[in-house]
């Protein structure tokens, strides 16, 4: 199990406010601009009739043409305060009236809940058997909708798109064997702790797997001169890393996994929990510890895609970790209920990837769903959507955000041509509870 608890000293820093010293900076150029052509105008006008101007020693036409200077400075000044004031005022209207729009007040805290590989239409049908209670309770309060993927059905790939907002091409995760630290910065939890401040907010991420949701360091390992490099080429699983050599050794250098940089910018970064009781537990503990503080939590639901691996998808144990899955996300709103928090929090239940039809793995399965009490969302939507709607609700105006997030926030229409993803999934017979 690994774990991460610390807290940072640095202070946020605001777009707005970045945006206000640009603004300043192009009004000194303008003044700077406007005392040059007022002084070089004098100066013309002064030596068209030096005669005239050394014969008057007094120099009142240079102290008339001081003031004029002066007059010059202030105009200049006012109007460019002006224009940098309008436009700070202009968008800060355009992110109240955002904020206005949406429905219910702006929540203080979010739970976002992964159910690892859990297939959408596996979840349907549980739902059409009333076999997951709390799912559709939450669903009743908000919305239920189907989330499509684009790119690599596997968790890497998976939670680094929905915890950023980002393609791959951005934060370097294509799939579990092809990634990088996702650069500092991007991740919810860091652009969180950057708007609200450190003290203000508390970031936590309580993991049931441990090596593909992760956040360990770059490694540098000794390759062994056994055959492994031509073994792996024959069953074309290629070994993860580049092959270096120093002093006649060879090493292979290992990445570090997507969250290595994230964690230091949270309070807690704990994986490896396994059990959905383990994880379950842990998530209700920290509730109950930080129930008086604003709250962004990731709560990592393992066992579904455990026992997909190992069962397949059309098995008994899978269609029970579904369940499992369910009464530990309503464990989780029963708490923040008795802690008077449910009502000032919104709760996102969502998949990384699904899982093929009948099948032990998960290359092709690309449909999922998203579950919540939040009434904003209209739509179907998209992996990347979800991290600029949990963004949007804490109040961040997503159209400052560096780069521009690939996602769409579920409160408005994606405006983009629908994905194509290949052939829907043949209709399977319903199961029968065992």
């Amino acid at each position: 199990m690994g774990g991460s608890d610390r807290k940072r000293g640095f202070r946020p820093v605001e777009k707005g406010c970045i945006k206000v010293v640009r603004k300043i900076k192009l009004f000194r150029i303008l003044c700077r601009f406007s005392s040059e052509v007022a002084i070089n105008g004098i100066t013309e006008r002064v030596y068209k009739d030096s005669s005239s101007f050394y014969r008057n020693k007094s120099q009142p036409q240079f102290g008339k043409e001081q003031t004029m200077l002066k007059r010059i400075i202030v105009v200049v000044a006012v109007l460019s305060l002006a224009v940098a004031g309008g436009s700070c005022a202009e968008e800060s209207k355009t992110t109240a009236a955002k904020a206005q729009s949406l429905k219910g007040p702006v929540p203080r805290n979010v739970i976002l809940i992964g159910w690892d590989g859990a297939q959408r239409d596996h979840v349907n049908e549980c739902l059409a058997r009333k076999e997951l209670p709390n799912l559709k309770k939450l669903s009743e309060e908000g919305t239920y909708v189907e989330i499509d993927i684009e790119g690599t059905t596997d968790t890497k790939a998976g939670w680094a798109q929905i915890l950023t907002g980002y393609y791959p091409r951005v934060t370097g995760v294509y799939r579990n064997g092809r990634y990088q630290p996702i650069p500092k910065g991007l991740t919810i939890f860091e652009r969180l702790e950057k708007h609200f401040g450190p003290e203000n907010i508390v970031t936590a991420a309580v993991i049931g797997k441990k090596g593909n949701v992760d956040a360990d360091p770059p490694k540098k390992i000794k390759v062994k001169d056994n055959g492994e490099e031509e073994k792996a080429k024959k069953k074309k699983r290629r070994p993860r890393g580049k092959i270096i050599e120093e002093d006649g050794v060879k090493y292979r250098l290992v990445p570090g996994k997507p969250y290595y940089y994230t964690k230091d910018s949270m309070d807690l970064f704990e994986n490896g929990l396994r059990l959905d009781e383990k994880v379950g537990k842990r998530a209700i503990e920290l509730i109950d510890k930080y129930k008086n503080r604003r709250f962004f939590l990731f709560v990592h639901f393992a066992e579904v895609d455990a026992k997909g691996h190992k069962f397949g998808e059309n098995s008994k144990e899978y269609n029970d970790a579904l369940i499992s899955n369910d009464h530990w996300t309503g464990r989780i709103t029963a708490k923040l209920r008795e802690l008077g928090l449910y009502d000032k929090t919104r709760i996102y239940v969502t998949s990384d990837h699904g899982f093929d039809e009948g099948q032990k793995g998960h290359g092709n399965a690309p449909y999922v769903f998203l579950a919540t009490n939040d009434k904003n969302v209209m739509r179907n939507g998209l992996r990347q959507d979800v991290a600029p709607t949990i963004l949007e609700r804490f109040g961040l105006d997503l159209s400052r955000i560096e780069p521009p997030l690939d996602g769409v926030t579920f409160s408005e229409p994606a405006g983009r041509p629908t994905p194509t993803l290949g052939p829907q999934p043949r209709k399977k017979r319903v199961r029968q509870a065992k």
